[in-house]
């Protein structure tokens, strides 16, 4: 195990680019112009059923007329409000089988795992296309306006989610929870920052923190490749280096971190190339609630042992 930054450094780490001075203003009109949306939800049966739960394709409308779907899972015969659980999935990849989820719909929750806008689901990107794109999601609407970032909407769209959640008749508003891996584990903190009634949250080694550091460390894996190639592609000097920064703020989770209420169970693997461990603790030493790390030494971007028994503990305070 070779650490980018000491791990006494690491748990004091504050980040290398604070949020830009409207990064409040900037969320409030972004939440505002979310609550303006029709969401105009749809619920389709699914092929996939078992005998003890329902399943079906969820549909809504996010900002910018993007349709979102979700996997959603309900015990069958519920008769009062019951717990909720949300997943979101790594970059570019989707929501996975019927099958895995059921854990939850076996223990009386309900479950809804979100497909992100243009990537590998059946969510869609607006941006110009009806389908998905998959990857160079960081700087897509980076040469124009903080309001246009894909990012900003799709943290949007799990913000809307969680309210979709906790409007529903057989859910309890105030037992609901959210995790995932990756890109899932950003989106874990920007939907627990944005819907701050999110109980229960674990994030697991997250992505989309820290910029600046990503781009001094040199890191070259998929995740942050993007990074790379638009200062070479379009900034080669780095001329726009500060502003360009500054508009990622904006998009940067270790600034929304300040904003989560939800009780925190966070993971990072210490040998982590992808994610680098600075850029997570960057997250997670911003966070002001109810908080816990478990720290995986020997262990990267990867499959953690041992956490989805954790997962499940967890999550049982619902």
């Amino acid at each position: 195990m070779l650490l980018e930054m000491p791990l006494a450094e690491m748990k004091k780490y504050q980040g290398s680019t604070p949020a830009a001075e409207d990064f409040n203003a900037y969320w409030k009109r972004a939440l505002k112009e979310m609550q303006a949306v029709s969401a105009e939800i749809e619920l389709k049966r699914a092929d996939f059923q078992t005998n003890f739960a329902e399943c079906f394709d969820l549909y809504f409308t996010g900002v910018r007329g993007a349709r979102i779907h979700v996997k959603y899972i309900r015990p069958k015969n519920i008769k009062s409000e019951q717990p909720a659980v949300i997943e979101f999935h790594g970059y570019g990849c989707k929501i996975e089988d019927w099958a895995d989820k059921l854990i939850f719909a076996a223990r009386g929750y309900s479950y809804f795992g979100m497909d992100c806008r243009g990537q590998a689901g059946y969510s869609e990107d607006t941006g110009g296309v009806i389908g998905n794109t998959r990857n160079g999601h960081i700087i897509r609407g980076l040469a124009g306006s903080p309001d246009d970032l894909l990012f900003r909407h799709i943290f949007l769209d799990a913000a809307q989610l969680a309210k979709i959640v906790m409007a529903r008749e057989d859910v309890a508003a105030d037992r609901v929870g959210v995790y995932g891996y990756s890109q899932g584990g950003a989106l874990t903190i920007a939907c627990a920052a944005l819907q701050p009634a999110i109980k229960l949250a674990a994030p697991v080694y997250p992505f989309l923190a820290d910029y600046k550091r990503v781009t001094q460390l040199d890191i070259e894996a998929s995740a942050y490749a993007e990074l790379k190639d638009y200062f070479r592609k379009f900034d080669p000097l780095h001329k726009k280096q500060l502003e360009l920064f500054q508009k990622l703020s904006y998009i940067d989770i270790q600034n929304l971190a300040a904003r989560v209420k939800a009780q925190i169970l966070m993971a990072t693997g210490l040998s982590d190339q992808v994610c680098p461990p600075s850029t997570q603790f960057a997250v997670y030493n911003k966070l002001k609630t109810n908080k816990e790390l478990i720290l995986y030494p020997d262990f990267g971007h990867e499959d953690l042992p041992g956490l989805r028994d954790s997962h499940y503990k967890f999550f049982a305070q619902l």
